[in-house]
């Protein structure tokens, strides 16, 4: 069996990336490799730095170089307020937004019992302990508005319930529309969803 050059191999790392198709995978791999070799160079040690650095901030999950990440670390943020989203991503989009100055929570995922994600993967426990701090007193569910995303937000609602009756619950507003994933939504309409926000009814 032939082995794989490292060009290919190049070629095929670059098509994993989300977008990234083979076509465009082969363009990059020649234009770093041909003229453009500095770059080249320097992503390379980019994301070598980063592998060997990044880990989970230990209070909302966040990527982060440091022992807490600079959101959970700010004083200019609102302690009062944790915003529970699927992934980094869908965080990064609500920042874009510039509708929100609390704290965050990500699951990095949502239920999918078909996929084997339940409560444990999610670390649901740690977002029982984030919500049951003293100085938390509202918890805003930002999770998708697919069935997944839904079954999620319902779960996190009845463990809020039953473990933090005295922390408000609200619901990111339907602006969004049903189905949709937050992280391909544009950042006017996550502004309007946060700002209307509403109370999550536990039917």
């Amino acid at each position: 069996m032939a082995s794989v050059s490292s060009i290919e191999e190049l070629i095929d790392s670059l098509r994993q990336l989300p977008g990234i198709g083979p076509k465009a995978a082969q363009r990059m791999t020649y234009q770093l490799l041909t003229s453009d070799k500095e770059t080249a160079s320097r992503l390379g040690n980019a994301l070598l730095n980063a592998v060997k650095n990044v880990k989970r901030c230990p209070r909302c999950n966040n990527l982060t170089d440091k022992d807490v990440c600079k959101y959970c670390s700010s004083i200019h943020r609102d302690d009062s307020l944790l915003c529970v989203v699927e992934t980094v991503a869908d965080m990064m989009v609500i920042e874009q937004s510039l509708s929100w100055n609390g704290k965050y929570f990500i699951l990095m995922g949502r239920l999918s019992p078909l996929n084997g994600i339940g409560p444990n993967e999610l670390e649901l426990g740690h977002l029982i302990d984030r919500a049951s701090e003293p100085e938390v007193k509202e918890v805003v569910i930002a999770t998708s508005f697919t069935a997944e995303g839904e079954a999620t937000a319902l779960a996190i609602t009845e463990l809020l319930a039953k473990h933090t009756p005295h922390v408000k619950v609200t619901r990111i507003a339907k602006g969004i529309p049903a189905g949709a994933e937050l992280e391909y939504t544009d950042v006017n309409t996550v502004a309007q969803a946060m700002l209307n926000r509403r109370i999550r009814e536990n039917n």
